[in-house]
């Protein structure tokens, strides 16, 4: 199987009321690629968000005693660590420079996903509210457009336990599967396999991140052509959420 990633050079910078679907389109035809059956788009969660226009305005928040105090002890600004506790559920760990966090979404991360990184000065964008949703909206518009299906994934940039640096995650997806479930099936050796899952969004959205990087390559969107399995994982209805562990099983953290 060869898998090919094309990291759209020609996004530009986005605004609020931007359409995503309109700057893929005008990308792909400035870079002389196309959309085909079975192709995977992979989006940075950043974009949407400023598309969206769901931008924090850090001078503007007005921090609460228990953001003080986490931010004493985590080192960090409490107007930061008051936009922090709003967007999680629930605080997970704090220690010295970093915030584990329960997002409103349901994912465990640093910071609730907040990202100060590729806006202008005093902004912070937050996870979309929404992103199944909005790769979902993306996903329908250029199928129509292009007459084939596909599939979008919203990515972000998140550390793991247990393991140093960075990878990028899925955190929104559309028109695929992001969970494959093998149990059942055989390997080599002709054993049934018992309780295999693949993270299959969560592998595309770290092999993507090769390319998108997290400074200054300005690639907030990657092209995948060539995923054999598409077909196989095809979900019109699929959101993130199969992908994510109930705080019932999560050994780690009752």
């Amino acid at each position: 199987m060869v898998l090919e990633l094309y990291g759209l050079k020609s996004i530009p910078l986005v605004n609020k009321g931007d359409d995503i679907s309109v700057l893929i389109k005008q990308s792909l035809k400035k870079e002389n690629l196309s959309l085909d059956h079975g192709d995977i788009l992979l989006i940075a969660e950043t974009l949407v968000s400023k598309a969206e226009g769901n931008i924090i305005h850090i001078g503007d928040i007005i921090p609460s005693e228990e953001s003080a105090i986490i931010a004493k002890k985590s080192n960090k600004d409490s107007k930061l660590v008051e936009a922090i506790i709003q967007e999680a559920r629930e605080v997970v760990e704090v220690g010295e420079n970093f915030i584990i966090t329960e997002t409103k979404h349901g994912f465990v991360c640093a910071n609730s996903g907040i990202d100060e990184s590729n806006v202008e000065e005093g902004l912070a964008t937050p996870m979309p509210e929404d992103a199944d949703n909005s790769a979902n909206i993306i996903r329908e518009q250029l199928e129509k457009d292009f007459s084939t299906e596909i599939g979008v994934i919203v990515t972000d940039t998140q550390g793991r336990a247990f393991r140093n640096g960075a990878i990028g995650v899925a955190i929104g997806c559309s028109g695929i599967d992001p969970l494959w479930n093998r149990a059942g099936e055989k390997d080599l050796y002709d054993r049934e396999l018992k309780t295999t899952e693949i993270a299959v969004a969560d592998e595309l959205a770290s092999a993507a991140s090769l390319l998108m990087g997290q400074a200054d390559e300005g690639i907030p969107i990657v092209l995948v052509k060539g995923f054999k399995n598409f077909d196989y994982l095809r979900n019109t209805d699929s959101n993130i959420g199969p992908i994510l562990r109930d705080k019932q099983f999560d050994v780690f953290r009752k």
